[in-house]
């Protein structure tokens, strides 16, 4: 090896005479001075603008390269890209001028977004204005195109500049409505320009523009009597025109409609709250199909269009079949017709994939304004009605656009059973993703069955869907949310027994399957002459009209009566209108002297005051009772009239009469005690009621007497022989005794012994109702049962929003990854019986979650994926209680219980958690499979182990603030003390905006990007761990608690 040189320190003498300071040899070498001129050229074109102007001050070497390279450039972008930001700002008129002039080739300037400009020069005040900016694009020779967002700018560009095209897409950034008086546009003949949006402009008219392809109205108020005289854009490929005030006159959109046929190449066609005239564009494509018009249509979207006809939305599907692709219609042409017209073409539609019915623009469902004020802002009058489309229509969707793969269906409420939407020759074969929303007549078992049948559904997403039962109606005779019925009033003496023991569902997990669908065209009504006689079968039946409508009641030949349950109601209504179904018929042949036949055809409107559509039948011979009948489903009933209600009101105090001595001695007599001799048993899982009060009951001697409290019985004090969700058989009066259960309607004008379906069993929710004679006076109900069941092989996730539902139950859904479940008022449980890799669950601002019940429902499930699960609960939460359930249960996983305190919501932490507690996982995961490192387990014999704090496990508390708002986190994870405290290492990456300041965690920051580079540096806590022998778990849970809406009432929340 040569000998090392000995660095010498080169000193200036005192004596030298120079000046000149000699350099120390043992300074760093300036490396970028010593670059050629072209390389440093070379090095501008990966940066942006504003750092190559930063590097002028830096030394003389970059300000040769940098006037260079500004002399030579052709394409400059001043916003970095980033097309939605502004330009820098801090130019004035003459800096703007001189940074140009040192441009002499640009040919193409990109992101000119001044966040403000001058509309004029004025004299001895420096700014950035409008002449200004023209004179400095003047100043480049050889430039061809400007990317703008100004809307004054570029029509400057447009008169004083012609031959300057306006490059990529212009969009305006000061759109608004009510349209600003200040926002004005007037589009030149000459303006070379490709794609224009524009939001919330006033413009005289559309012209004729030969350049144009992308054309965006929206809100854009047109000034003219003729906008659309000259309109002819024969490049156009997609024209959009929403909530646009233009002429009232339908016959001045006839030039419009007539320039879209001339754009051969038109793609994407969308009119929303346009008013052309009907039938027009029926007859222009009967005009200009043969040329081509609307051929390459793959977008047809017709929304709010006051005039438009069937054969105007049906002659562009038919020229378009070839390529289109998506199809929005709006809930006036929302028809069963258009879809059998469509079906007799005999068409083919090999693309199509996206089909929207009864479409609404977001505009018009998220605008506070009032219909009368939208008008006076100048658009059209349009008053939209719910799509009418039914059932059957829904099955002619499918053999019609066979390929489908995205339906989203709007209140639409003629839909009632969607399992009948699959027949031989519509199967659905290719949905993915299914949305509904606002159909409130859907049945929930029939859509659970129609899920079932989806080979290929992905994605399910429901909105306001399944709505709950309104209280009292079911008390004082009313069809659910119409005011018509009979008064508890005139039939109180009639109704002395509560009805506490409404069977609406079979879904409960100790109960039989649910009966299978039966033909709900007919609805059974007893005849006026009396009750038919009984027939002998195991099981005697009742026909009790629910909570809205009728529901088939059924009890074994020996029960004992019922008897008034203890129960607390955990609701307070919150609709006023409910479900119209039709009630179930039994299995042919079933009927008995005195039943007659109905023929309902019930329809739910949206809209108050509109009148259902009613369809009867007349009246069939009696057919002789079978021996035994068999178990039916049952629906429900529709609303009645006023000729009915006097009917039922005569057939009510007729019945009375004969019974009245029976009913009094079952209102006097003491209810029989419980075989179990407990109290009505609570939902699995659910704190028992008794623990937060004693229950209201009225006294079973006098319905309208004064409420007596009595305690419920605790869970923990009930005998072993009565589980919380055993069923409680219910007893039986006598044989020959008629005991209304509740103010009869003309679903059930005369209660009567025919058997109709065998007992199954109790729900596991009761309802109690005082007496009273208006829905005003308080009424003491429970919620509703709806069940949701899912099985679906290729399930991926479900969204729910607004939902009815109280039980979400994954059957068998083998691909299933996440539940999200929003402001769902009543969802209360979770049941997962196969769904292994589901790992993402939602739940926000859902009231009456039972988190004990969903948490232990979760954590339960064998340990086959790392699971995230966020809350936001409405009350407040009891973290003590909290952390021993999770962290002393039964539950094979590392577990960590975030408290999010941040009002507004951030989920800055919820995200982050998202991308490391994987990490977390996988090096447990690598320890147990690769290095022998032991497993730990949580059977039943480790929680009896550690029965006191810490249960066995390594708990730790990590707290800090996030953007102001502090946050906490519990957990016995392994290894993130470690990594966090590491120091960072050659794989940090500065360029993520995280930190431990920000986050609870930032695994780049710190280079920590991979199980095998954090293993490095947990060694020492690895082989602590090994000598202690205290195993870990593969898998990892975070329970992530947003408290904002902690105070009962629900922050607003972009991200939900």
């Amino acid at each position: 090896m040569a000998p090392r040189k000995k660095a010498s320190r080169l000193q200036a003498g005192g004596s030298s005479g120079g000046g000149e300071p000699v350099l120390r040899a043992s300074e760093p070498k300036d490396y970028i001075n010593e670059l050629s001129h072209e390389v440093l050229c070379h090095i501008f074109r990966y940066l942006p603008m504003k750092d190559i102007m930063c590097m002028e001050c830096l030394s003389r070497k970059l300000r040769e390269a940098v006037t260079l390279y500004l002399r030579v450039v052709k394409v400059v972008d001043l916003c970095a890209g980033r097309w939605w930001e502004y330009m820098p700002s801090g130019f004035i008129d003459s800096s703007f001028l001189l940074l140009l002039k040192k441009m002499p080739d640009l040919e193409q300037l990109f992101g000119l977004h001044p966040r403000y400009l001058e509309r004029r020069r004025v004299r001895g005040y420096e700014a950035f204005s409008i002449p200004g900016v023209l004179e400095a694009l003047q100043a480049c020779p050889n430039l061809l195109g400007v990317e703008t967002s100004h809307l004054e700018l570029v029509e400057a560009i447009w008169n004083y500049m012609p031959q300057v095209h306006i490059l990529g897409k212009f969009r305006n950034r000061n759109g608004a409505f009510p349209i600003p008086a200040e926002n004005k546009l007037t589009i030149p003949v000459t303006a070379k320009i490709q794609t224009l949006h524009l939001v919330g402009v006033n413009v005289p008219e559309i012209p004729c523009v030969s350049m144009l392809r992308h054309l965006y109205l929206k809100w854009v108020r047109l000034t003219k009597p003729q906008p659309f005289k000259d309109f002819l854009c024969v490049s156009l490929r997609t024209f959009v025109m929403r909530n646009c005030a233009g002429p009232t006159n339908s016959l001045k959109y006839v030039p419009l409609v007539t320039g879209l046929a001339s754009a051969r190449n038109l793609e994407q066609l969308e009119l929303v709250r346009v008013p052309f005239l009907g039938g027009l564009i029926q007859h222009v494509v009967e005009d200009s199909w043969r040329s081509g018009g609307f051929r390459n249509l793959h977008t047809i979207v017709f929304g709010a269009c006051k005039n438009a006809l069937e054969v105007d939305l049906g002659y562009l599907i038919i020229t378009a079949s070839r390529r289109l692709h998506e199809l929005r219609i709006q809930p006036s042409l929302t028809k069963d017709g258009v879809f059998s017209a469509l079906k007799m073409a005999e068409l083919e539609f090999p693309q199509f994939e996206t089909l929207h019915l009864g479409y609404v623009d977001e505009f018009l469902l998220q605008c506070k304004m009032s219909h009368s004020e939208l008008v006076k802002f100048g658009l059209a009058d349009v008053i939209e009605n719910p799509g009418i489309i039914t059932d059957i229509g829904i099955k002619v969707v499918n053999e019609v656009f066979t390929n489908i793969k995205y339906l989203l269906i709007y209140n639409c409420p003629h839909l009632h059973n969607p399992h009948h939407w699959i027949t031989d020759q519509s199967r659905w074969s290719r949905l993915v993703d299914l949305t509904l929303v606002r159909c409130h007549a859907v049945k929930l078992e029939s859509f659970s069955q129609f899920i079932e049948l989806l080979p290929c559904l992905e994605f399910i997403c429901l909105d306001q869907m399944f709505r709950e039962p309104p209280k009292g109606c079911a008390r004082v005779g009313l069809s659910a949310g119409t005011g018509i019925g009979v008064s508890s009033a005139l039939v109180s003496n009639q109704n002395s027994n509560n009805d506490n023991n409404h069977h609406h569902h079979h879904h409960e997990a100790n109960l039989p399957p649910a009966a299978p669908p039966v033909n709900n065209n007919n609805n059974h009504q007893r005849d006026a002459s009396g009750p038919s006689p009984p027939t002998p079968s195991p099981t005697r039946g009742l026909l009790c009209p629910g909570p809205s409508g009728l529901v088939q009641r059924c009890r074994p030949a020996g029960a004992p009566g019922p008897m008034p349950p203890l129960v607390l109601s955990d609701s307070d209504s919150e609709e006023d209108e409910g479900l119209g179904g039709e009630s179930g018929r039994p299995g042919r042949g079933q009927r008995s002297p005195g039943v007659v036949v109905m023929q309902l055809a019930c329809c739910v409107c949206a809209g108050k005051g509109k009148t259902p559509l009613r369809r009867g039948k007349t009246p069939s011979p009696p057919a002789p009772a079978p021996a035994a009948a068999p178990e039916r489903s049952c629906e429900k009933s529709c609303q009645v009239s006023s000729e009915q209600i006097k009917a039922d009101m005569k057939a009510a105090s007729e019945s009375g009469r004969r019974s009245i001595g029976k009913d009094m001695a079952t209102d006097t007599a003491e209810p029989p005690p419980r075989p179990d001799g407990g109290a009505a048993a609570p939902r699995a899982g659910v704190r028992p009621p008794g623990r937060s009060g004693p229950g209201l009951v009225r006294s079973a001697a006098d319905p309208r007497g004064p409420a007596v409290r009595r305690p419920l019985l605790p869970a923990e004090d009930r005998p072993p022989s009565a589980p919380p969700s055993a069923p409680r058989p219910a007893p039986d009066p006598p044989p020959d005794a008629f005991v209304p259960r509740r103010p009869l309607t003309r679903s059930c004008t005369r209660s009567s012994s025919v058997p109709l379906v065998p007992e199954t069993g109790e729900t596991r929710r009761k309802r109690m109702s005082d007496k009273s004679t208006s829905t005003s006076d308080p009424v003491t109900e429970d919620d509703h049962v709806q069940v949701l069941s899912l099985k679906s092989k290729n399930l991926v996730g479900i969204t729910l929003t607004n939902c009815g539902i109280t039980d979400l139950v994954l059957k068998d859904c083998p691909k299933m990854m996440f539940i999200h479940a929003t402001r769902c008022r009543v969802l209360k449980q979770l049941r997962v019986e196969s769904a292994p890799i589901v790992n993402r669950f939602d739940y926000a601002q859902c009231k009456k979650l039972d988190m004990e019940q969903v948490l232990d429902q979760i954590l339960r499930m064998p340990p086959e994926r790392n699971r995230i699960i966020y809350m936001r609960p409405m009350h407040q939460i009891d973290s003590v209680a909290l952390e021993r359930q999770l962290f002393q249960g039964p539950y094979p996983y590392h577990i960590a219980i975030v408290h999010e305190f941040s009002n507004p919501p951030n989920i800055r932490n919820k995200v982050r958690i998202r991308s490391w507690m994987d990490t977390i996982a996988n090096i447990s995961q690598e320890l147990i499979k690769y290095e022998f490192f032991p497993e730990a387990t949580r059977t039943e014999e480790d929680v009896k182990k550690y029965p006191r704090y810490p249960w066995g496990r390594d708990i730790y508390t990590l707290e800090g603030v996030v953007d102001g708002a502090p946050y906490s986190m519990i957990t016995d994870f392994p290894w993130l003390r470690t990594l966090r405290a590491a120091d960072p290492n050659s794989y940090a990456r500065y360029d993520f905006e995280d930190d431990e300041s920000t986050t609870i965690y930032a695994p780049r920051r710190k280079g920590q990007l991979s199980a095998d580079i954090c293993m490095e540096t947990i060694g020492e806590e690895i082989s602590e761990r090994r000598q202690s022998r205290r195993g870990v778990f593969q898998r990892v849970v975070v329970l992530f608690l947003h408290h904002c809406d902690t105070p009962g009432e629900p922050v607003e929340d972009d991200y939900i």
